[in-house]
């Protein structure tokens, strides 16, 4: 990978930019505010993000990747030409080489989209890596040897679980269930037991301040305020960390599930390596409170949280044209 060569994490939720020698350049949210009049661009990453929710009927602002897939491929190819100009500069005469991240579990269909937007947004050429490969290199597992090692990492929009060794997968899990689902899952849990609306940031702030995978030492409790489904009023509300685990079950329940399904498609050879290595979990949403301690209590398994979680998939992605290469040089 030459200096000139970036990383990206297209992500459901954001988008990290890493350049060798320099680091994360860029991580902004994948929004896209635009109108829906003119079809003109209004704003994209951060300032769009603070406009979800709050703006007039012709205006939209939106996220252009479903669980780690392109959903608006025009949208996308902007917001990506928009983010490689902010991160690298806009030297015209100059067309990065780019290393992308996908989730496992992509078709030959969605990959493609990706190839394609990355090159009409700027690239002389994209590399596919997939994400639980990423997010152990940007942890710095040496995947090189025949030895088991297995990533959890919880996105935006998936969650992907795989046994990695020599190089490659060997038993893999995409599911669609991550960081944006609990949010979806407090929002649905407020309207059944309170009978009241709550928008994506709301929950997501609820998430991230009491949010728990894994009963806490200590309750904690935040005031939470929306909109009565009643009577269309401003309501306010007291929420406690108990009530956002009774909300979050069902999805806590599918990743552990996926996990499961992976363990139990391990060659005996890999499981013997895992259960002395540990599960490694990466991701914003392994962020969760106590999601390493549920994981390790249900499989047994010693699981530890990498060091920047958020950022190991983009540093990964960064570095994986240097390992390709450096597995090139040592045939």
């Amino acid at each position: 990978m030459s200096a000139s060569d970036i990383g990206i994490d297209l992500g459901t939720d954001s988008v990290l930019v890493y350049i060798r020698g320099t680091g994360i350049v860029l991580h902004e949210p994948s929004v896209v505010a635009y109108d829906r009049d003119t079809n003109e661009i209004k704003s994209i990453g951060e300032e769009a993000r603070e406009m979800i929710g709050r703006t007039p009927g012709n205006i939209a602002a939106v996220r252009p990747l479903r669980q780690g897939v392109i959903s608006d491929y025009t949208i996308t190819e902007k917001m990506l030409k928009y983010f490689i100009h902010k991160a690298v500069g806009r030297k015209t005469f100059w067309r990065p080489r780019i290393t992308v991240c996908v989730p496992s579990g992509v078709t030959e269909v969605e990959k493609r989209a990706v190839i394609d937007a990355t090159m009409e947004a700027g690239a002389r050429d994209v590399i596919i890596v997939q994400e639980p490969i990423a997010a152990a290199l940007g942890a710095g597992i040496d995947i090189s040897k025949p030895f088991g090692n297995i990533v959890v990492d919880i996105g935006g929009g998936t969650t992907d679980v795989a046994v990695i060794s020599y190089g490659d997968t060997v038993v893999s899990q995409s599911l669609k269930v991550a960081g944006n689902d609990f949010d979806d899952a407090i929002v649905r849990y407020l309207r059944k037991k309170y009978e009241i609306l709550v928008g994506e940031r709301t929950a997501e702030d609820i998430k991230k301040q009491i949010g728990t995978a894994y009963p806490r030492d200590e309750e904690e409790t935040m005031e939470v305020c929306g909109r009565n489904v009643l009577t269309g009023l401003p309501k306010t509300i007291v929420m406690s960390s108990v009530e956002t685990q009774e909300a979050l079950e069902s999805c806590l329940t599918q990743i552990i599930t996926g996990i499961h399904k992976v363990l139990e498609e391990t060659p005996p050879e890999l499981s013997a390596d895992i259960a002395t290595r540990g599960i490694l979990l990466t991701g914003g949403g392994s962020l969760l409170y106590g999601m390493d301690r549920l994981i390790e209590q249900i499989t047994g398994i010693r699981t530890t949280l990498a060091d920047d979680p958020i950022s190991v998939v983009a540093i990964g992605t960064g570095r994986y044209t240097e390992f390709i290469e450096a597995k090139k040089n040592a045939r």
